[in-house]
């Protein structure tokens, strides 16, 4: 079987474009001892991989997650047909390592939530909100980028909790999904001038939580009003990931000293050893109908490149995932 992938040609400045991505075919290579062959079902986008490229060198194949079948294997714990997940990246037919794929769990229907509400995003919602966060019933978690993958699960937990949530996202219609479909409280459009003036009555009594994934102006605005002993987690900085120069700021960091405040960056994988409890979690949410999800789904690898790009110009609506193969 043929493996068609797609390497950075290219690092780039600013925004990826097509022209740092190159797809090419490197033909079928056999498989040795303890190895898998993988027909990839679904490829996982998501903003971090802007940050891996500075990372990796050129040439290589881009990082990412995908949920792949294995169609041949000589492996003695993962057999042909089994259904895995694999950070092997943009790529058509991968040959992993048995010891570097892990078997998806069957009760996760769609499949490509396995990447998405119930997968990595919806994970780092899980232990991040619950482990770092710590809300109680009655506090108020701001979430910014609250309709993407990662935010919409973390309001959604939130108000399961008993929190009232602001969400905090780039369109109308974005707006719009969170308040009437995820059950947000307050859903702010922060490309409208009186965006600032909205947070504030959104947060009247302060904010106890904020859940960051944007980083810039917005995280300014945000810390600005929160309470006492409040707790901001740094999850992502995508305002900051096509960066050309170093941008001033936070200079508010007062506010962590007069609130005697919290601010905590973490990863998802710091809690590797605990996944079943945040997917047994997940998992019972959307049994109760209590977890909804949006996808944006792309057909064929080879539209990964432009797709990409949405990420960071704020076309993309919910988890974006390409379908590569049915």
């Amino acid at each position: 079987m043929s493996n068609k992938k797609i390497i950075m040609t290219k690092k780039p400045i600013g925004v990826p474009e097509e022209s740092n991505f190159k797809l090419i075919d490197e033909g079928s290579i056999d498989l040795k001892a303890n190895e898998v062959r993988l027909q990839t079902l679904w490829l996982s986008l998501d903003p971090y991989m802007r940050g891996a490229m500075n990372r990796i060198r050129e040439g290589e194949t881009m990082v990412g997650e995908l949920i792949g079948k294995v169609v041949e294997s000589k492996s003695e714990i993962i057999s042909e047909g089994a259904i895995v997940l694999s950070k092997a990246g943009w790529q058509t037919s991968p040959i992993v390592n048995e010891n570097d794929i892990k078997i998806v769990d069957p009760r996760i229907s769609p499949l490509s939530l396995a990447l998405g509400a119930i997968g990595m995003p919806g994970l780092t919602a899980y232990f991040g909100l619950t482990k770092i966060g710590d809300p109680k019933p009655g506090e108020t978690v701001v979430v910014s980028a609250g309709s993407g993958a990662v935010g919409s699960v973390v309001g959604q937990i939130s108000k399961k909790i008993g929190c009232k949530v602001v969400g905090i996202a780039g369109s109308d219609k974005k707006v719009e999904y969170m308040t009437s479909e995820l059950g947000f409280d307050h859903g702010i459009n922060y490309k409208n001038s009186d965006w600032t003036e909205n947070l504030s009555k959104s947060t009247e009594s302060g904010v106890d939580i904020y859940f960051d994934n944007v980083g810039g102006i917005i995280s300014d605005e945000v810390i600005d009003r929160i309470n006492e002993n409040a707790r901001v987690l740094i999850c992502g900085q995508i305002s900051q990931y096509n960066n050309s120069g170093v941008e001033l700021g936070p200079r508010n960091l007062k506010q962590f000293l007069f609130k005697r405040a919290k601010l905590e960056g973490f990863m998802v994988y710091t809690y590797e050893d605990q996944y079943k409890e945040g997917l047994d979690f997940l998992i019972n949410m959307l049994d109760q109908n209590e977890l909804k999800f949006k996808e944006t789904v792309i057909e064929e690898i080879e539209n990964a490149p432009h797709a990409f790009s949405k990420l960071f110009t704020g076309e993309n609506f919910g988890k974006l995932v390409i379908k590569v193969h049915d």
